[in-house]
């Protein structure tokens, strides 16, 4: 009997230790697939606004009060976020604290400018329940037909010049980051700068020949 427990006994570990080093691999596979497979940052879907280009011109009046300046040049040498969102998308709605966050990180060098279309009296509810007093809020068609804005939530980064740095649709906070990345790199999106290093690296026929 104790002959049989102790085989048992042994058996047990054993297989324990098979499924702790199938797990351990596992968890390797993943990490090196993730290393090849990095995200590709916000989806760039504008036809009429690309990167690099002047930012349309705009000045309309905001919802949370006084009036917004969109396009040209900024005098306090900021960028600007206009966050394209809908009272009825749940993806904008969980962006919110994400845009809060950003900018609290960003500080004076950044501006985020909330907008959408549509009923006045649905958006000023939506403002009161989100409480998004502190964010300028356009409701303007006509900004979203500038940018081509046909999904949502949707993100335009402007530099302190004016120019559009990047844009593309942000379901995510990675998302949101990938504008700010491809800003920094010099890019008009995180796709491009990925493509443009898969450009310069051999391919895999040549480092195996």
């Amino acid at each position: 009997m104790t002959y049989a427990l102790m085989i048992s006994c042994i058996f047990s570990w054993l297989t324990t230790l098979g499924l702790a080093i199938a797990v351990w691999a596992l968890a390797r596979q993943i990490g090196l697939l993730h290393e090849r497979i990095r995200p590709v940052g916000a989806l760039s879907l504008g036809k009429s606004i690309k990167a690099g280009e002047t930012a349309p011109r705009f000045n309309l009046p905001s919802l949370t009060g006084g009036s917004v300046n969109l396009g040209g040049a900024s005098e306090r040498g900021r960028s600007t976020l206009l966050f394209f969102l809908s009272e009825t998308c749940p993806v904008c709605k969980t962006l919110l604290p994400v845009l809060r966050s950003v900018r609290g990180r960003e500080g004076a060098r950044l501006r985020v400018v909330l907008a959408s279309d549509g009923e006045v009296a649905a958006h000023e509810a939506f403002i009161a329940a989100q409480r998004l007093q502190d964010f300028p809020y356009l409701l303007s068609r006509e900004v979203g037909l500038a940018y081509q804005i046909s999904k949502l939530p949707y993100a335009v980064l402007i530099d302190a010049a004016g120019s559009v740095a990047a844009h593309g649709l942000v379901n995510t906070r990675e998302h949101l980051e990938s504008l700010f990345e491809a800003q920094a790199l010099g890019v008009s999106s995180i796709q491009a700068w990925q493509a443009s290093r898969q450009a310069a690296e051999p391919s895999l026929y040549q480092q195996v020949h």
